[in-house]
């Protein structure tokens, strides 16, 4: 998604409060989730586990791990045009209020939502953002996880 028009390191501040709209759909499949379970080493049955999965987890299926739902907004932020054009980067610098409020379950599509809640001058031509974010199934009534990601914008 394109930035906003005059949106560079310069006027950052000009856009608090600009929803940037979401990314487009990540399919979370169960190769995905596999593979998450074999960096993390989360092997939780309700996530790999196929067939225990449809016999007994209360989502009836495998669900995808929070982590990794949450792990999707870091390219997400780069989609939406959050990074300014001019920034010679940006630094994941953490996380606030982060929960995990619905089950993504594998297969789904998830995109995810940014609105510009806060900058703060760290000096050195540093600025940090504070970004209201939500990752959302396509089609889910509630977002699957909410929180705040801090971007640090390196001018």
């Amino acid at each position: 998604m394109p930035a906003p028009a005059g949106y560079s390191t310069a006027t950052l501040r000009d856009f608090v409060g600009h929803d940037f709209g979401a990314s487009a759909p990540v399919t979370v499949g169960q190769p995905r989730i596999d593979g998450f379970a074999e960096v993390t080493g989360d092997h939780q049955w309700i996530h790999v586990d196929v067939e225990r999965a449809r016999a007994e987890s209360p989502f009836g299926g495998p669900v995808a791990h929070g982590f990794l739902t949450l792990s999707l907004m870091a390219a997400a932020i780069t989609e939406a045009g959050i990074v300014p054009a001019d920034a010679k980067g940006v630094i994941n610098y953490g996380l606030d209020k982060v929960r995990f409020l619905a089950p993504v379950p594998a297969g789904a599509a998830v995109a995810c939502g940014f609105r510009l809640a806060e900058v703060e001058d760290k000096g050195a031509g540093r600025q940090l953002l504070r970004l209201e974010a939500a990752a959302r199934v396509a089609g889910a009534d509630k977002p699957a996880v909410v929180g705040e990601v801090l971007a640090l914008v390196v001018g």
